[in-house]
């Protein structure tokens, strides 16, 4: 696990702005922490937020294109762990290409709280509970929030000529 380089801790005040976050139901006990740790981080930067939930993480770019539209931001949460075939390279390559294409396309920042993990170990350590050494599900909201918040300022700046 990578935490070298990670920002420094910053303020972020997002009155005002709305943020879905759509989780999925695979691998629920790492995904229900993930959306825990979302939720309370959404809450403690004032920001509105929506859940949605979906099957598997094939499934989250369609309800998070669609949340995209709607929405200042949106985050994408699910665990998906490596098996004995080429199954997990498809899933993550698919989701991540779509959730990047979703961010582009709508202008709408996508905070990927997708865990790509090799066993169940990896993805605890990652999903923000007791003693984890990360909390993707905060790290998610943050990154999207901050992105939003960011968009805000240069949508309000005049468009060049």
């Amino acid at each position: 696990m990578s935490t070298t380089g990670a920002p420094e801790e910053y303020q972020i005040r997002a009155e005002g702005l709305t943020l879905a976050v759509v989780s999925t139901r695979w691998n629920d006990m790492v995904v229900d922490q993930l959306q825990e740790r979302a939720l309370a981080t959404a809450n403690e930067l004032g920001v509105k937020v929506d859940s949605y939930q979906v099957d598997g993480s094939l499934e989250l770019p369609v309800v998070v294109q669609a949340c995209a539209r709607r929405y200042d931001a949106v985050v994408a949460l699910g665990c998906v762990i490596r098996g004995e075939t080429a199954h997990f390279t498809y899933v993550c390559q698919s989701v991540t290409e779509g959730l990047t294409r979703i961010a582009l396309d709508e202008g709408t920042p996508i905070g990927n709280g997708v865990l790509t993990v090799e066993d169940e170990d990896q993805a605890y350590e990652r999903a923000g509970g007791e003693d984890a050494k990360e909390d993707k599900g905060a790290e998610a909201v943050r990154a999207a929030v901050s992105a939003a918040l960011e968009l805000r300022k240069v949508r309000a700046l005049p468009i060049k000529d």
